[in-house]
C-alpha cells in the first residue's frame, strides 16, 4: 500500500512495508506541476501492464513496480485493486502511478484539491 501526501509543491508518495521489496522503491517525489489529475480506478487492475523491468507482478495477488507499455513508463503498487488509484502526471520519468491507497475518495480529494 502506498501512503499519498502533499508536501509543499510536492506529490510525495511513501511505500509501505514489502511492498517497497517488490516494487523496488521506497518513495516517490513528483512536483505538483507535473502532475495532472488523479482518478479512483479499480478496473485498471484488468488493463495489460507491459513488460516489468524492476518489479513484482503475480497476477490476483500483487503488481509492484515499474512496467513498460506502448512506450510509456508506469509504475505500480497495488494488491486489492478495490482500493487503485491513477495518478497522471506529465514530463516526469513514469507517465501515471497506479497505487493502492486506504481511502481511494480521500485521495483523489487530496490531489485534485492541491491541483488547484
Amino acid at each position: 500500500m502506498a501512503l499519498v501526501n502533499i508536501d509543499g509543491d510536492d506529490l510525495v508518495v511513501v511505500i509501505e512495508g514489502l511492498d517497497k521489496l517488490w516494487a523496488f522503491k521506497s518513495s516517490l517525489t513528483i512536483p505538483l506541476a507535473n502532475v495532472r489529475g488523479a482518478t479512483a480506478d479499480p478496473g485498471i487492475a484488468a488493463d495489460p501492464k507491459g513488460i516489468r523491468a524492476p518489479g513484482a507482478h503475480l497476477p490476483g495477488v500483487i503488481t509492484a513496480g515499474t512496467f513498460h507499455l506502448d512506450g510509456e513508463k508506469v509504475f505500480w503498487d497495488v494488491k486489492d485493486p478495490s482500493k487503485a488509484v491513477v495518478i497522471e502526471l506529465a514530463d516526469e520519468r513514469y507517465t501515471r502511478l497506479v497505487l493502492q491507497v486506504e481511502n481511494p475518495r480521500e485521495t483523489v480529494t487530496l490531489v485534485e484539491k492541491a491541483l488547484r
